[in-house]
């Protein structure tokens, strides 16, 4: 494989740094990026921002045509998650949309869902949120129990909750997974809900990490159109065993880690640290984790660019992301503990709060490890 960037690539990462350094606003990782994506501030923003994207066509530009794409390859989408994470991720949820909730609707929606939910992600109209895990299955998604019921007249009847569902209290709109019937993966089927409807409410889960980022969302009789399905009934559980390949990758966390990483060496020499050989081994390890999880990733992407099927990489680059975040994160903590309070440092406090919840967002560290043993070291279970 090549990693090397092409000219094409070049030239469209450069539109995009141009871009970002005339939009974000002045002060941005303390004044608006400090809460991370979630952010109140940061989430307030990203309409006028997404706006600006979608004017340039920077969006969805990996898409096809028909969508609002320009049919670019899979490597001009993680160029994207690469400038926007690392700056804080301005497009807030907007890049659910972009990386997993849009191809989700490519690959399973009718053609009227298609019109309808695919040019508002292009346009950069519309912000998501995920509801998936649930107060007593966590990321077990097998035993939720968030129930759906047939109406008579159409549509259904959805009652159940919803946990750590991050951007839930500003979103537009929740892509859904609730059970029909039977237990286990059969019933899990997949919903399209704006989050204006009747019955859905909201509460934010304050968190040591951040008071915006986690939300618990409540359905009591709330009422989905027919339409508002997506795929068969009974479905779900395809679905999201696809769109998973998508979002566990879809954040290029390694290269947010990269870029506070080399933020860190610059404070640690400016403070007379970085000669120290413990110091400079532990800046050594960090680097080597993190461009681990950047050549993993790139594998998983160079596989997507040559429309391979989904391969077990997918959990193996996500918990290398992880580890990479973790130990960027232990750096910042253990020697400039003192920049990571309010008024400190905004860019390394948004890593580390990012850096805490690492092992839990898209899937939790124990998931991955648990599908890398059976799925890429095909270990038995148990073993």
């Amino acid at each position: 494989m090549d990693f090397s960037w092409n000219d094409a690539e070049r030239a469209y990462r450069a539109e995009l740094v141009a871009l970002l350094e005339a939009k974000l606003h002045e002060n941005w990782w303390n004044d608006f990026a400090y809460d991370g994506p979630a952010g109140p501030e940061l989430m307030a923003n990203a309409r006028e921002f997404n706006r600006e994207l979608a004017a340039r066509d920077l969006v969805v530009r990996h898409w096809p045509e028909a969508y609002g794409g320009k049919n670019a390859s899979a490597w001009q989408q993680i160029i994207v998650s690469e400038e926007m994470w690392s700056n804080g991720e301005p497009r807030s949820s907007l890049y659910l949309g972009a990386n997993w909730a849009g191809p989700a609707i490519m690959k399973f929606g009718t053609e009227a869902q298609k019109q309808r939910y695919l040019r508002p992600i292009a346009e950069g109209r519309v912000l998501w949120c995920q509801g998936f895990s649930e107060p007593e299955a966590g990321t077990d998604l097998a035993n939720m129990s968030t129930r759906a019921e047939l109406l008579p007249g159409g549509g259904y009847r959805i009652n159940g909750s919803k946990v750590w569902t991050s951007y839930a209290s500003r979103a537009d709109v929740c892509f859904l997974l609730a059970r029909l019937d039977g237990g286990g993966k059969s019933g899990v089927t997949c919903f399209i809900v704006p989050m204006d409807t009747p019955g859905v409410v909201v509460r934010p889960i304050p968190a040591i990490h951040s008071p915006h980022d986690f939300n618990e969302v409540f359905f009591t009789d709330a009422v989905a159109p027919e339409d508002s399905r997506l795929g068969e009934e009974g479905q779900g559980w395809d679905i999201v065993t696809t769109i998973l390949h998508y979002e566990r990758i879809g954040a290029a966390r390694y290269e947010y880690s990269r870029r506070t990483l080399d933020h860190i060496v610059a404070l640690l020499r400016a403070r007379g640290l970085f000669e120290d050989p413990v110091v400079r081994g532990e800046c050594a390890s960090a680097l080597a984790m993190v461009e681990a999880a950047r050549l993993l990733t790139y594998v998983v992407i160079d596989g997507r660019a040559k429309d391979k099927p989904p391969s077990a990489d997918t959990y193996v680059a996500r918990f290398a992301m992880i580890q990479a975040d973790h130990a960027v994160a232990n750096l910042g903590s253990t020697y400039l503990p003192d920049l990571l309070v309010k008024g400190g440092d905004g860019m390394l406090h948004a890593h580390f709060t990012a850096a805490i919840t690492s092992g839990i967002a898209a899937g939790a560290a124990e998931v991955q490890l648990n599908m890398i043993s059976g799925r890429y070291l095909g270990l038995p279970r148990g073993a």
